[in-house]
């Protein structure tokens, strides 16, 4: 102090709190406060020294160690008194063993030595003026450069990795309590085992720090599982929200608007591995669902449907029902997000890929096909598209058309008040020489459908019976040239003969119906009561009821429509 006479205090206010400190004090440290107390010797420098970029408690830290106090620096603290110190000139040059010259020893053989420290210090710096000294200082490079160096060492600091994906196997109940085709291990489940030390996890820092070492990671080559598996997590925390909350209100835990959870998710996406099976489709659609409730870009939910498209074999049903969103919804899904998602899966798949690829995605069209059915909002253009696109998924493949049949009378049932020409234009897109016997059987029986599809599928089903018979009929001929007929084959012909002359009988009485339906016979014919029952005139003369008020088919019902 000797060197100074600048006796009279000095009035500091930072942030609205004054501080009346000693000047001589503060110059012996500080050589930017030492000059202006020279230029200013008599002059009151409130109003010159009340824009310094620091807090009140990092300010007072300062204060007692130009009074001779020791600074007790932690990792929360060290990066802004360190800014702060640069700010003030505390540096050796002016005085020896200053402040400058401590927080940067603590900092570099206590923060960057170890992961939590770098993580704590980065956490603790958010203000602007002090985040752009610090990089300035370098010290932001550091610690950032620390966390990915540890990590590509010891990658569990990142959490546990997502399991590799199986192939979906049948599973009764899964843990939401959803029947259904699921993952084992179920993925969910096994993500992100942590130690419950949740303020030392990466996921805790703020996208601007975030980010970077993320990236960093990347050109790194760290695993994708691992970085996948982070970027979930991190989108769990800030990114997803209580579907009771309003897009405008924020999260009790960390304050989050929409605003910045859109400019979250659009990050993720872009930090997403785009390596197919990394993580199941159900996650993949919840990030793509975000995505569109919080508006993101086109390029966000394009890069979520891209990376669903890429692995669609390995998807449930439950992964595809992507509610529609806006107050302009008219259907309850997003069937184009659907298409657009198969296009991406036939744009990537080649002849050299697992060719029951495409059969298990010609199953999940025709499951999704049969749920969004059950939409009573469902435009009957969108389910003829949706189902035109599930028969183009089956081609190339030995499939038979009961799924769409099933998805057709799912669909009928959700809309009765469709008229006969309407019922007839969704079944067109049916074909009925593709249909099992039993589709048959339960088609015959069906009151939903269209009359001239039901004639269609009779003959389809007497064909099949015919081809049926003749099969079987020569195979006992057959066996009675060898001279190994039994009595049991015997009767066997003798049934099978019987069943021929029924189905003869059938032709003939389908033939005369069909001439009567296209002369509009039906639609003439009335009752003293009202209009003639079509349905039960049709089973009357095929045999399947005995009188009006029995109208149960006798033929053996087989359990194919589950709804």
């Amino acid at each position: 102090m000797s060197r100074y006479s600048f006796s009279k205090d000095v009035r500091v206010p930072i942030s609205g709190i004054p501080y009346n400190l000693n000047r001589d004090l503060l110059a012996a440290r500080s050589s930017k406060l030492c000059k202006l107390f020279k230029e200013n010797p008599d002059e009151d420098l409130s109003h010159l020294v009340c824009d310094i970029p620091t807090t009140p408690e990092i300010f007072e830290l300062m204060a007692r160690f130009c009074y001779g106090f020791e600074v007790n620096f932690t990792p929360e603290n060290v990066i802004p008194i360190s800014c702060l110190a640069c700010y003030l000139g505390m540096t050796d040059n002016h005085s020896p063993n200053n402040l400058l010259n401590r927080a940067l020893s603590f900092f570099e053989h206590q923060i960057i030595t170890g992961w939590n420290e770098s993580i704590r210090s980065l956490k603790a710096t958010e203000n602007q003026i002090v985040l752009q000294q610090a990089t300035k200082l370098g010290l932001i490079d550091a610690c950032v450069d620390s966390i990915i160096s540890k990590a590509l060492n010891k990658p569990i600091y990142l959490g546990e990795p997502i399991e590799p994906i199986k192939n979906p196997v049948l599973s009764d109940e899964d843990e939401d309590g959803f029947n259904g085709d699921v993952y084992k291990p179920n993925a969910r489940r096994q993500l992100f085992v942590l130690d419950g030390k949740q303020d030392l996890c990466l996921t805790t820092l703020r996208l601007q720090f975030y980010e970077p070492i993320i990236r960093g990671m990347i050109q790194c080559k760290m695993g994708s599982n691992y970085i996948a598996s982070n970027l979930y997590q991190y989108a769990k925390r800030w990114v997803f929200f209580d579907p009771k909350e309003s897009d405008q209100s924020s999260s009790s835990s960390e304050g989050v608007s929409s605003n910045s959870r859109r400019d979250t998710i659009e990050t993720i996406e872009k930090l997403f591995p785009h390596d197919r099976g990394v993580v199941p489709c159900e996650l993949l659609s919840e990030l793509l669902q975000y995505a569109i409730i919080l508006e993101a870009n086109s390029d966000c939910r394009d890069g979520f449907e891209l990376r669903i498209g890429k692995q669609l074999d390995l998807a449930t049903v439950h992964d595809l029902l992507i509610p529609s969103q806006g107050y302009s919804k008219e259907e309850k899904y997003d069937t184009e997000c659907v298409r657009r998602i198969m296009k991406h899966f036939y744009n990537n798949f080649t002849g050299e890929d697992n060719r029951a690829g495409l059969e298990i995605v010609a199953d999940l069209v025709e499951d999704f096909l049969g749920e969004v059915a059950n939409d009573v909002d469902l435009k009957k253009d969108s389910f003829i598209s949706l189902a035109e696109l599930s028969i183009a998924a089956s081609e190339g493949t030995q499939r038979n058309s009961d799924g769409i049949y099933r998805a057709i009378d799912i669909y009928l049932n959700q809309h009765r008040y469709l008229i006969e020409s309407e019922r007839e234009e969704i079944c067109s897109i049916l074909d009925c020489n593709k249909m099992s016997p039993e589709a048959c059987e339960h088609a015959a029986q069906n009151e939903r459908l269209p009359v001239r599809v039901a004639v269609q599928v009779l003959f389809v089903g007497q064909l099949q019976l015919r081809e049926t018979i003749t099969k079987e009929v020569a195979v006992a001929e057959e066996g009675g040239t060898t001279g190994k007929r039994s009595p049991e084959n015997g009767a066997a012909v003798v049934e099978l003969e019987k069943m021929g002359f029924k189905v003869m009988e059938l032709e003939k009485e389908c033939g005369a119906m069909r001439k009567e339906i296209e002369r509009g016979y039906f639609g003439k014919m009335k009752m003293k009561k009202g209009k003639v029952n079509v349905w039960r005139v049709m089973k009357r003369k095929l045999g399947c009821i005995s009188s009006l008020n029995n109208c149960n088919c006798h033929v053996k019902k087989k359990k194919i429509h589950p709804r």
